[in-house]
């Protein structure tokens, strides 16, 4: 590379991590007496980012609220504000839930269950915006909505193996002598609804932490609802490993044989599953980030031509 060239190139890209630097500090982390700040009105677009934990809530976890088995969960959302009390938001989530027998109720541990599955989920909602509490940055706010998501449970076999529980109709779904007990659908709607609060840095950026619950309308999130189907029938349909996982208490010392009558209870079909989020968030406004990046990109250009040769 010609010594010119090269002196250049290094010297925009100092530029661009000096200015990339002094502008996330001092474009964003300003004081409110900023003259960036007031001309961006609180009706505007804003973008929100979440992490935190995800858990669920189901046959093999039927506590309402824990954060044993959580994992890590991330979303993002634009955020639209209608007037002074109520924004419309859409976003997208992504995380994963898991439960297990082993840590379930002391009269559940024998029946030996475990699930994972993947959380992918969009969703519409309003927001209803609590007064700022006096004299502070703080304020509060609640919100409801709809989400559709997709899962698929999945466990690890007898030898460790990667298994996809939905194939195996572990209930007996689809099998000719169960026509009461549909496949179910591995994209399905939930009611989604929380809460937060959110401390305003600047107006150009707030802080915050948030809850929310999804209430599915599957009882399937862990592949566990009713009843087990008759050995023998699974066996012919779907083979050795969809009897081997639908019944796995005997893979405990002294655990009983899968049951010798179809129709023993696995799980409990009244009640749908659950899964939520908890968690932190940062929001941007996006005339914020509009204007940061202009800034950025005049800056570059500017000191581009003004220092480098054609």
């Amino acid at each position: 590379m010609h010594p010119p060239i090269l002196f250049c190139t290094l010297l925009v890209l100092n530029k661009i991590v000096r200015t990339s630097i002094i502008l996330l500090i001092s474009g964003f982390f300003v004081s409110n007496h900023s003259p960036l700040l007031g001309q961006h009105p609180k009706n505007d677009w804003s973008l929100q980012f979440f992490a935190g934990t995800i858990n669920y809530q189901g046959d093999l976890k039927p506590t309402s609220f824990t954060f044993n088995h959580s994992n890590p969960a991330i979303n993002i959302l634009v955020r639209k504000p209608i007037n002074n009390w109520l924004s419309f938001r859409m976003g997208m989530g992504l995380g994963k839930i898991e439960g297990a027998d082993r840590y379930n109720r002391n009269y559940l541990v024998p029946r030996n269950l475990s699930f994972y599955s993947t959380i992918k989920e969009i969703s519409a909602e309003l927001e209803v915006a609590i007064p700022e509490i006096a004299a502070t940055h703080l304020s509060a706010y609640l919100y409801g909505g709809m989400t559709v998501f997709h899962f698929n449970p999945w466990t690890y076999d007898r030898n460790g193996k990667k298994t996809h529980l939905h194939p195996l109709s572990t209930e007996g779904q689809g099998l000719p002598g169960y026509p009461e007990r549909k496949p179910y659908k591995l994209i399905q709607p939930a009611l989604s609804f929380g809460t937060g609060f959110r401390y305003e840095l600047n107006e150009c950026i707030q802080l915050g932490i948030t809850f929310s619950q999804r209430k599915s309308f599957t009882d399937y999130l862990d592949d566990v609802s009713s009843f087990y189907p008759d050995k023998d029938d699974l066996l012919a349909a779907k083979g050795i490993t969809a009897v081997q996982l639908a019944y796995r208490g005997d893979e405990l010392p002294g655990g009983a044989p899968y049951p010798p009558h179809a129709g023993t209870q696995r799980g409990t079909a009244s009640e749908m599953d659950w899964y939520y989020y908890f968690g932190l968030t940062i929001e941007f406004k996006l005339n914020c980030i509009k204007a940061f990046l202009s800034g950025w990109k005049g800056s570059h250009e500017s000191f581009y031509a003004s220092h480098c040769p054609k």
